[in-house]
This record gives structure tokens, sequence and C-alpha cells, in this order.
């Protein structure tokens, strides 16, 4: 119980940076809440357990995404919890303060970057990524760390520091990020405190089996459709530990999925034995395609997104590369073969 209790303290560092925030946490604010374009489990998870532990402070929290809301992370939404994403760069018109969170550069705000840019009021960023050339905020109004296993993590901290109560929802939110940003507790971010903040987060009424069939077991079957046509597409190379997948423009259309259904698409070809790096390659059409790099072992993925612009996590990163898909793919890969026989 001792070691479950010291995991769960708060690094003094983090500690320091949640107190400065806690000056702009004034009740009657109106506070706006953002993540990253195609929100995932952690932006999602995140934004609602933040939106209601502010709440609980008194403020007025709205949540205002550059794409909209996920249908697979409706589950955390509710009656309680404001959310605006529709309506863009008019729903920062009014606010007090805003918090991004997941994000260490502005430019993943999408077409919001520009309304962020510009305001005038406080901007607040809680994330794990690997610091950007343009945060959305200075650095004393960043409370980031890499070492966080999600951003879920640092909001659990913020809860912590300042004395705000773990309801269900607030517990749902943060697991619901832990969980998909861990792989379901597989990845290498999956930290000893991941599991104890996870015990906890059970503690307060989470169920770990309906967290399951809400984020992975009710996938419509057109999501199926997609990973087949994506797996038909599967290239190795064996010699280098590289395997790589494709999609090409119109496939979410095709069988009536959104973005959000192609995510762990990736990680089949980074289950292949021997892999070392796993690439993701969808035409976005106009000349651009988003390319997905996830990595095992020492190869810093990260480091190679960046060359295109890109970035994230050592072991699961992303860029938007310019160019037709057979392009990209074939200078990625090529890349790819150098960067790995450097590695």
């Amino acid at each position: 119980m001792a070691l479950h209790v010291d995991l769960l303290n708060v690094p003094a560092h983090r500690r320091a940076v949640i107190e400065r925030f806690a000056a702009e946490f004034v009740p009657g604010r109106r506070v706006a809440l953002s993540t990253h374009i195609n929100a995932d489990g952690d932006g999602c998870g995140s934004e609602t357990a933040l939106a209601r532990l502010l709440a609980f402070r008194g403020m007025r929290p709205v949540i205002v995404n550059p794409t909209p809301w996920p249908t697979l992370f409706d589950f955390l939404l509710g009656d309680d919890v404001e959310e605006r994403s529709a309506d863009g760069p008019s729903a920062l018109r009014d606010v007090d303060l805003l918090i991004v969170l997941d994000i260490s550069d502005v430019k993943r705000l999408g077409h919001l970057a520009d309304a962020v840019r510009a305001l005038t009021v406080p901007v607040l960023v809680i994330d794990h990524h690997v610091p950007s050339d343009e945060p959305p905020a200075p650095p004393e109004r960043i409370l980031s760390d890499v070492a966080a296993c999600a951003t879920g993590e640092l909001v659990h901290d913020v809860a912590d520091v300042l004395d705000l109560p773990f309801s269900p929802a607030v517990a749902r939110g943060l697991y619901a990020a832990i969980l998909t940003d861990t792989g379901s507790f597989r990845f290498s971010n999956t930290s000893p405190r991941a599991h104890a903040i996870a015990s906890r987060l059970l503690s307060v009424g989470v169920d770990p089996e309906e967290m399951y069939r809400q984020v992975y077991a009710r996938v419509p079957v057109g999501r199926i459709q997609l990973l087949r046509d994506a797996l038909d597409t599967l290239e190795v190379d064996a010699v280098h530990g590289i395997a790589w997948l494709s999609l090409p423009a119109g496939a979410l259309e095709k069988y009536g999925v959104a973005s959000e259904d192609l995510d762990g698409i990736v990680e089949h070809p980074r289950s292949i034995a021997g892999t070392r790096l796993a690439l993701f390659f969808r035409d976005l059409g106009h000349g651009k395609v988003k390319v997905s790099f996830r990595s095992t072992g020492r190869v810093d993925v990260n480091a190679l997104a960046r060359r295109y612009g890109g970035g994230g996590h050592a072991k699961a990163s992303g860029a938007l590369v310019a160019g037709t898909l057979a392009e990209v793919r074939a200078r990625v890969v090529d890349e790819a073969r150098r960067f790995v026989a450097a590695t």
C-alpha cells in the first residue's frame, strides 16, 4: 500500500506549475478547452475530465475542438459538458481563458490556430509530447512532461494538487485517456504510476469491462472492411525491419466511417515479428498524405517524423507530407531504411 501511495504523489515540478495555474481557475470565468485535430482518447478523455473538474471549481467550461467530436467518445460527454466544436473560432470569442490539451505545437489546432494566436486572454497548455518550435502558450504557462503516460495523467495531477473530486464521470475520462494512450497498458509508456492511477480510478467507480466495450468492442462493420483493405496493401522489408500499410483517398467515404476508425491500424504492421518501424500512409487527397510512424526498440520515430515537419513521441509520431500517395510512400520508406540502418 505504501508503494501505491508513493506512486500517486505528484512530482514537485508538476506541482509547482499546477499551483501557478490555480491563479487562473477563477470561479465564474468562461474557459474553453481544446485539443488536436481528429481528437483521440487521450484528448477527449482529458477534456471531459478537466471540464468537470473546473466546473467543480465554479468555472464555466466549454469544449471547442478544431474537428468534430468523435462519436466513439460520445459516452464521455453528458448534459453537464458543453461541446461547441461545430462553432469553430467564434466559440472562442467570449472566453476568459483557453486550456489546450495534448498538443505541443499550435499548428495541431488546425483551423483554430490563427484564432488562438490572436487571443488576448491567457492560454494554458497541458501536454506530454516533445516540445515544438511554436507551442500554443509561453513556457511559464505550460504543464508538460514527456514522462507522463498520457495527458490524462497530468489532468489527474491537477485534480490531486487542487483537491478536486474524482467523480465517476471524471474517472471515466481519465481512464479512457490512459487506457488508449498506453495501448491498453501494453506500450512502453505504461509506467508503475499509470497502473497506480488506474487503480485509483477503478476504486471510484470505473468499470474496466464497460470501458473496454465502449472503446474497443462496438466498432462499425465499415471499420473492419477498412482494415481488410489496408491489410491487403501490406509490404514488409525484413532486411531493415520495416512494414507499412496504405489507404487511398476516399477510403473512409467508401465505407461510411470516420478518421477515428483508423485508430490502431498501424499497430498491425508493428506487431509483425522483426519489425522495428511501422508506417501507415493515408492519402487525404489534394496532394497531401498523412503518415503515421510507430516503432519498437530504440528507433526514435519522433526524430524521423520531424524531418517531414511532424512529430509526437519517440515511439509514436505523425506527419503530413505533400505529394501523391505513391511519391510520399517511396520517399518516406527510402528515408526510413536509411534512418533505421543508422540507428
